[in-house]
């Protein structure tokens, strides 16, 4: 089997090999099919295993490369991801000859509250159940968000359910009862949401798959969750007369989530 040469890769776009490793590239180009990202903090990733199931499973889905070659590649990316500093990576599938990149950016800072758009933006997603595709849609999505003050814009049915947000899943409390969209509702399988469902459950709390509107969501503790923030509450419904309720819950799982990233392989 021919063995990477795996260079030092630096801040950008480097595109992928067999027998080069990671080496840099020029501008992104070709479409998107598949992409990946979560954060890196000082070596220190949550469930990097799932978002790795998650991406092979997406490039098998896309007709990408055999699965031999996407391990080697993510073998690769780990050992070249930096042990220092916050990271936001992104691994990429691209359409054009099928190739494989890693985009290493530095993390944005991070937030502990988020705003959002209370119209209930119809969901334009080709391909609602694969990161990757629509990443430019959502982009155009959030940025007719931030016109109306908000950072985040929520996707719906045709029938007004809510299905997510732009870039994060979407929680929320009835009473005691962890809520998130029907499995059946065509959702991005988010690797935070999946932790903090599963932490619910060990912990003795009920969690309850429900459909519901924007409005049903008003006075309600709601949160945004992704790999990146982590747990966002709600903090304002910009566009509309939704109320906010008081973020109870938020800070303790918020510490928890933050403290249970487990180092990078080592290389």
């Amino acid at each position: 089997m021919t063995q990477s040469v795996q260079p030092v890769v630096v801040e950008g776009l480097s595109a992928w090999s067999p027998g080069r490793g990671l080496t840099p590239a020029g501008a992104s180009g070709g479409r998107l099919l598949v992409a990946d990202s979560w954060l890196v903090r000082d070596g220190r990733v949550r469930d990097l295993e799932r978002h790795q199931e998650r991406f092979l499973h997406s490039c098998g889905e896309a007709g990408g490369p055999p699965l031999s070659r996407l391990l080697q590649f993510w073998r690769d990316v780990t050992d070249a991801l930096p042990r220092t500093g916050e990271w936001f990576p992104r691994v990429e599938l691209a359409a054009e000859s099928m190739e494989l990149r890693l985009l290493l950016r530095p993390a944005p800072p991070l937030g502990t509250g988020v705003r959002v758009w209370a119209a209930g933006q119809r969901d334009p997603r080709i391909v609602p159940r694969r990161k990757g595709p629509d990443l430019d849609t959502l982009a155009q999505v959030r940025k007719r968000a931030s016109e109306e003050g908000a950072e985040e814009a929520l996707l719906v049915t045709s029938s007004g359910v809510v299905l997510e947000a732009a870039t994060a899943s979407v929680l929320w409390w009835e009473h005691d009862t962890l809520c998130l969209p029907a499995p059946q509702l065509p959702v991005l399988p988010g690797v935070t949401a999946a932790l903090v469902q599963e932490r619910a459950r060990r912990t003795g709390l009920r969690v309850a798959h429900r459909e519901r509107t924007v409005a049903d969501l008003d006075g309600r503790e709601v949160w945004l969750v992704n790999a990146l923030h982590g747990i966002r509450p709600v903090t304002a419904w910009m566009g509309g007369l939704l109320r906010t309720a008081p973020a109870e819950r938020a800070p303790e799982w918020r510490t928890w989530l933050e403290n249970i990233g487990e180092p990078l392989p080592e290389k």
